[in-house]
C-alpha cells in the first residue's frame, strides 16, 4: 500500500524563504519535495491573497508546482471563528489577524503540519501551545507547527 504524501501548509514566509539566504536551504529543499510529489503543498486562499504582493520570483515558485502537487483550502466562517478564538485567548494580539488566519486554516484543512520562518508569533512554543488549548477547547484536533527545516531534515 502507497504511503500517503505528507500535507504542508505553507506561510508566505516558508515560500519566500526559498529566496532569502538565511533561510533558502530549508525552504528550497522543501519546494524540492512539493516538486517531485514527495509532499503536497497546502495553500489557503489567505497565502494566495498574501503572495500577491510577493516578488514575481516569489509567486513563481508556486504558480510553477504541477497541480497536482498543490491543494488549496479557503478561509470558511468556521475559520474565521476559529482565528478570533485564538486572539480573544491572547495567544495573538489582533494586529496579527493573517496569523491566526493561517493557523485556523491550518487546523481545519486537518494538514500534517504547518511551515513557517515567523517564529515570534508563528514557530514559538508558547504560542503553539496557545493555539492547541484553543483548539482543544473548541473541540479541534492539534495543529503541528514547525520551520521548513525541521520538515525536510532527514
Amino acid at each position: 500500500m502507497a504511503e500517503a504524501r505528507l500535507r504542508v501548509y505553507g506561510d508566505t514566509s516558508a515560500i519566500g524563504g526559498c529566496l532569502d539566504v538565511e533561510f533558502a536551504d530549508g525552504s528550497q529543499a522543501l519546494f524540492a519535495r512539493f516538486e517531485s510529489g514527495e509532499y503536497v503543498l497546502v495553500l489557503s486562499d489567505v497565502t494566495v491573497a498574501e503572495l500577491q504582493n510577493a516578488p514575481d520570483a516569489v509567486r513563481a515558485l508556486v504558480s510553477n508546482l504541477p497541480d497536482a502537487h498543490v491543494e488549496t483550502v479557503l478561509f470558511t466562517p468556521e475559520a474565521e471563528r476559529l482565528a478570533k478564538a485564538y486572539i480573544a485567548a491572547a495567544v495573538l494580539p489582533p494586529k496579527m489577524w493573517a496569523d491566526a488566519q493561517h493557523i485556523a486554516v491550518a487546523t481545519l484543512a486537518g494538514v500534517d503540519v504547518l511551515v513557517s520562518w515567523n517564529f515570534k508569533h508563528v514557530v514559538n512554543l508558547q504560542r503553539i501551545r496557545g493555539y492547541n488549548e484553543v483548539n482543544a477547547e473548541l473541540g479541534y484536533p492539534s495543529v503541528e507547527i514547525r520551520t521548513p527545516r525541521e520538515v525536510v531534515s532527514d
